[in-house]
C-alpha cells in the first residue's frame, strides 16, 4: 500500500510539474531572466507551493514522520558553510542557465524530452565527478 500511495504521490507531484510549466526550460528561464522579457507566470506556482510546503514541514517537525511514518530527519536551520554556498550558486546558474532542477528534469526525461535527456546525462556525470573529486581533494589520508 505504501508503495502505491508513494506512486500516487510523484504522479500527482510531475503532473502539477507539466501543467504549471516547470518543464518548459524555456518558462523557467524567462521567469529567471529578472532583467530580460521577464515571465512572472511561475510566482503563481511558488506562491501555491509555499504555504503547502511550510505547513508540511511544520507537520513534520513536530512529528518527526512523514504521513506514512517513516522516519525524517531535517537538517539545522543554522548550518551554513562555504560548501552549502557554492553548491547553492552552482544549483541556481545551472538551473538558470538549462532551465531545469532536478525534478521537473525527471519528469521531461520520463516524457522523453530530449533536453531533459541531456540535462538528466549531465546532472549525473556531474555528480560522479564532484564526489570523485570531493573523495580525492577531502577525504585523502595524506601523503
Amino acid at each position: 500500500m505504501k508503495n502505491i500511495l508513494t506512486f500516487i504521490s510523484g504522479l500527482i507531484f510531475g503532473v502539477g510539474l507539466i501543467i504549471s510549466g516547470m518543464t518548459n526550460p524555456a518558462k523557467v528561464i524567462g521567469f529567471l531572466d529578472l532583467f530580460g522579457n521577464w515571465d512572472p507566470s511561475l510566482i503563481f506556482v511558488m506562491l501555491g507551493a509555499i504555504p503547502i510546503a511550510f505547513i508540511g514541514f511544520r507537520i513534520i517537525e513536530k512529528k518527526q514522520a512523514t504521513l506514512l511514518n517513516e522516519p525524517v530527519h531535517l537538517p539545522g536551520k543554522h548550518h551554513m558553510n562555504s560548501e552549502l554556498i557554492i553548491g547553492s550558486l552552482l544549483f541556481g546558474s545551472g538551473w538558470a542557465l538549462a532551465g531545469f532542477c532536478p525534478g521537473p528534469a525527471l519528469v521531461a526525461l520520463g516524457s522523453g524530452n530530449s533536453k531533459g535527456i541531456i540535462f538528466v546525462v549531465a546532472m549525473l556525470a556531474g555528480m560522479l565527478l564532484h564526489d570523485h573529486l570531493y573523495r580525492r581533494l577531502f577525504t585523502s589520508k595524506g601523503p
